[in-house]
């Protein structure tokens, strides 16, 4: 299967060998022995197997992390944490190419997404908490009565359990990583067992930095299994997760057991707003960029298009177009030429599929797509799809994380900010319009943790991520993620003078 593929040679020889757990600084099976296939979506077929991790394994894993979080690595400086996540960032880079290439076999995604977003990306989140390790600090307060020295300590929360998704797995991973090791954590890591691969690489990338042992723990294995022993282990701090509203809340419960702090993303329904004002070809190329991305895998995708009336036609004809040459270069995402890959799964793909004919069914337009496209190949391909719809249809109100656009008309502001904000989401929303004024209003009125004026998808290590309502609990990326990683403690000197 590989054999189709243009590989690096060290791509090749990875993606072929079968992977085990890191725990405690050494690569080890499962204690069962159990494995889990990891699937080629471009083609169906088996690329590789991965250790499936057990409760036991898990529960080796966190006190393997809690004895570092006391060990060489608590004792380690600041300066030196800084250090070692640059060391990791240079090592991203040197790795780059083969890194992206991984990516893109193991999610599909097209290669250059994976080279120039994802693991660009993360080597940047890297650096830039590299800088916080030195800057991260206490204070000294301004006590109202008495002589005392009254400060505050920032200090590691301790273990943390970081559970990610499967459409961007080294990224997630690293948003987590990165601001838990700068704040002097530890970490045990499950990425989803879906796309385990370039976290495994991660790993070794991260032993190669000098990293002390334990440090950094990643443990593949179904959610139900090792995901449910980190949600539920007494010496895990903290819970980082990525991924669908219903395990969040099933997340959120197992937290509440022992009062686990925790930082959830789950997901959104997106508004992408198109004033008549607007260039209609920037917002075109927009609105492209917001919802097929990815494949449409995204939290983020702007999958509900609401489009002023006066210019509705116009900019529907234009994604349309764009949409059906779009699929003309749909293929294997390690093919430099795709544009746009495969669905992860042939799971997900039924998934999606099944909210396309739920769009015909409840009488949207189909415009485009619909289907899959046997001509990319014989994996999970979704044609880029387009509906004209209305707010109540199933496709404008669920998060579908497939390549389907739903297209919606407004007439004025009031309008549309009402209807945008009618969802349980809120992660993030789109606003073209040549009107600063109007964008900003608009962008105060729209209830998302990002608001993006005049573009779309675009991220920054220093800017939060998160999302209001039903999209998650805290922020990631920025100085923002470093307060879910550190407890605040505030120590006390009494300067007076004993009578004695």
């Amino acid at each position: 299967m590989l054999d189709s593929y243009d590989l690096l040679p060290a791509v090749r020889e990875f993606a072929q060998r079968e992977h085990l757990l890191l725990i405690d600084g050494e690569w080890v099976p499962a204690s069962d022995g159990g494995q889990i296939d990891v699937i080629d979506p471009a083609s169906g077929g088996v690329l590789t197997k991965v250790a499936a991790a057990t409760a036991d394994d898990v529960d080796r894993a966190v006190e393997a992390a809690a004895r570092a979080r006391h060990g060489k690595w608590g004792k380690l400086s600041a300066s030196r944490r800084a250090k070692l996540l640059w060391a990791i960032a240079d090592l991203i880079d040197q790795h780059a190419d083969e890194l992206a290439q991984l990516e893109s076999l193991d999610t599909g995604k097209p290669i250059l997404e994976a080279r120039w977003g994802d693991i660009a990306g993360a080597a940047a989140e890297f650096r830039y908490f590299a800088g916080w390790c030195t800057k991260w600090t206490g204070e000294v307060l301004p006590i109202s009565s008495g002589e005392f020295l009254t400060y505050t300590r920032r200090e590691p929360v301790g273990v943390v359990g970081a559970i990610t998704a499967w459409n961007f797995p080294m990224l997630l991973a690293v948003w987590k990583i990165a601001p838990a090791l700068a704040t002097g954590n530890t970490i045990v890591l499950k990425p989803s067992e879906v796309t385990p691969l370039t976290c495994l690489r991660l790993g070794e990338l991260i032993q190669d930095a000098g990293v002390p042992d334990g440090v950094v723990n990643i443990v593949p294995g179904y959610g139900h299994i090792a995901g449910a022993a980190i949600a539920n282990h007494p010496k895990v701090n903290k819970i980082s997760f990525t991924g669908s509203k219903r395990t969040g809340r099933q997340l959120m419960i197992a937290a509440a057991e022992d009062f686990k702090r925790i930082t959830l993303e789950l997901g959104g329904k997106s508004p992408n707003i198109v004033f008549a004002d607007a260039d209609i070809q920037a917002a075109v190329r927009g609105a492209m960029a917001g919802i097929f991305f990815n494949q449409g895998e995204v939290c983020a995708a702007g999958s509900r298009l609401f489009v002023e009336r006066s210019r509705f036609d116009e900019l529907v004809d234009g994604i349309v177009g764009g949409a059906e040459k779009l699929k003309a270069r749909q293929g294997a995402g390690v093919d430099p030429a795709t544009k746009i890959g495969p669905l992860v799964s042939k799971e997900h793909m039924d998934r999606v599929l099944g909210y396309i004919e739920k769009g015909r069914s409840e009488g949207a337009e189909l415009l485009t797509g619909g289907g899959v496209n046997a001509d990319a190949g014989s994996g999970f391909f979704v044609e880029p799809t387009v509906f004209v719809g209305k707010d109540e249809l199933t496709i404008a109100r669920e998060e579908i994380f497939g390549p389907v656009l739903t297209v919606l008309p407004f007439d004025d502001l009031d309008e549309v900010a009402e209807r945008a904000n009618r969802t349980t989401y809120g992660l993030a929303a789109g606003i073209w319009t040549s009107d600063l004024r109007r964008a900003l209003k608009l962008a105060h009125r729209l209830e998302a943790g990002t608001v993006w004026i005049n573009s779309y998808n675009m991220f920054d290590a220093s800017s939060p991520w998160g999302g209001f309502k039903q999209s998650g609990i805290g922020r990631e990326k920025g100085r923002y993620a470093l307060e879910a990683y550190t407890e605040v403690k505030s120590v006390w000197v009494n300067l007076e003078e004993s009578d004695a």
